[in-house]
C-alpha cells in the first residue's frame, strides 16, 4: 500500500482534517482556528518572526541568535528574543541576564528587558538552578510555548528571534503553527560538510512547512588567530555559501571563529557591543543588514 503523503493541504482530497498534526496546518488557508484541535495563533503584536535553526548542535546557534538580535536592537529594532532551546537553555548566560527572575503584572508575563530594545524569554529563567534538567514529552513543551508567546508581554515588535535547538522536532513546528507573521527560517551552519548536509534537512524541512528560507549563515568560517591576525580555515570555508546557492537562497555572510567571540558569550556581554573596529565584528553587523534587507526588502 502506498504511504499517504502528510505535506498535502487540507484542500486536498485526501485531508483527513487532523490540523494538529499536519505540517502545513500553519499555512493552509483551510485550516481554522481551534479546529481539530488547532490552537489559534497568539495575539503577539509583531511584524516578523524570525526562526533560526541549526541541522546540528554545535554550529554557534544561540550565539548567531543572540548577536543578530542585539545588533538589530542596536540599529533600532524593537527585539524580542525567545529561547526555545528548553533542554539547554544558554541565551541568558549569554547576555549576563542567567540570574534574573520573571514577574508577573495583571495576568502577563514579564520578559527581561536586556535594553529598552531588547526583551528575552527563556525557560532558564524558571529553573531554580542553572544544572536542572527538562525532563519533557512533546506536549508539555507545546504548552509551554504557548505560554511564552501568548501569556507574555512583548509589547509591540519589529522583530521576534526564536533561537530553537538542533533538529527539526516539536518546537520548530509549534512555533510554525502559533505564531503570527513568521517570516521564515534562518538556517546555521558551519562550513564543513558533516554540517551542511545537516542545513540541508532543516531547510527542507522549513520548506515542508509551507515557510521560505530567509537565508543561510556560515558561522566559523575561518579562524583569525589571535597572534598574527591571519585566518586559517579550521572547519573549511564556503560550505554555508554553496547550499544556499544549490537551494536557491539569500547567502547572508559568513562569521569567523574568533576567540573574542567566545569570551564574549561566556562573560555575558553580547560580542556585538564589545569591538567595533574587528573583522568579526563588522561580519556580524553586515549579517544583521543583509537579513534586515531580505525580510523587509
Amino acid at each position: 500500500m502506498a504511504k499517504k503523503d502528510i505535506t498535502k493541504k487540507p484542500a486536498d482530497a485526501e485531508c483527513d482534517s487532523e490540523c494538529a498534526s499536519c505540517k502545513t496546518a500553519s499555512t493552509c488557508s483551510s485550516a481554522k482556528k481551534g479546529q481539530a484541535g488547532l490552537p489559534p495563533k497568539a495575539d503577539i503584536d509583531v511584524k516578523h518572526v524570525i526562526m533560526v535553526l541549526s541541522g546540528k548542535g554545535g554550529v554557534g546557534k544561540s550565539t548567531v541568535s543572540v548577536n543578530l538580535a542585539y545588533a538589530l536592537s542596536a540599529h533600532g529594532k524593537k527585539v524580542g528574543l525567545l529561547d526555545l532551546d528548553m533542554h539547554g537553555p544558554n541565551v541568558p548566560k549569554m547576555l549576563g541576564i542567567e540570574d534574573h527572575k520573571l514577574a508577573v503584572m495583571g495576568n502577563r508575563i514579564e520578559p527581561v528587558h536586556v535594553t529598552g530594545m531588547l526583551s528575552v524569554m527563556s525557560m532558564a529563567f524558571l529553573l531554580p538552578d542553572t544544572s536542572t534538567p527538562i525532563i519533557w514529552r512533546g506536549p508539555m513543551k507545546m504548552a509551554a510555548i504557548q505560554q511564552f508567546l501568548g501569556e507574555v508581554n512583548w509589547g509591540s515588535l519589529d522583530y521576534l528571534v526564536v533561537d530553537l535547538p538542533p533538529g527539526t522536532g516539536d518546537e520548530a513546528l509549534t512555533i510554525a503553527q502559533l505564531a503570527p507573521n513568521v517570516r521564515g527560517a534562518v538556517i546555521v551552519t558551519t562550513p564543513q560538510d558533516v554540517a551542511t548536509l545537516d542545513a540541508r534537512k532543516s531547510a527542507k524541512f522549513i520548506e515542508k512547512l509551507g515557510l521560505p528560507v530567509i537565508g543561510v549563515i556560515e558561522n566559523m568560517s575561518g579562524m583569525l588567530c589571535p597572534h598574527c591576525g591571519q585566518e586559517i580555515d579550521l572547519f573549511g570555508k564556503g560550505g554555508g555559501k554553496k547550499i544556499a546557492e544549490e537551494l536557491k537562497v539569500p547567502f547572508l555572510g559568513a562569521i569567523p571563529l574568533d576567540i573574542e567571540m567566545r569570551k564574549a558569550g561566556d562573560e555575558g556581554r553580547p560580542f556585538i557591543i564589545r569591538r567595533g573596529d574587528s573583522a568579526t565584528w563588522k561580519s556580524v553587523d553586515r549579517v544583521m543588514e543583509e537579513l534586515i534587507r531580505v525580510t523587509e526588502g
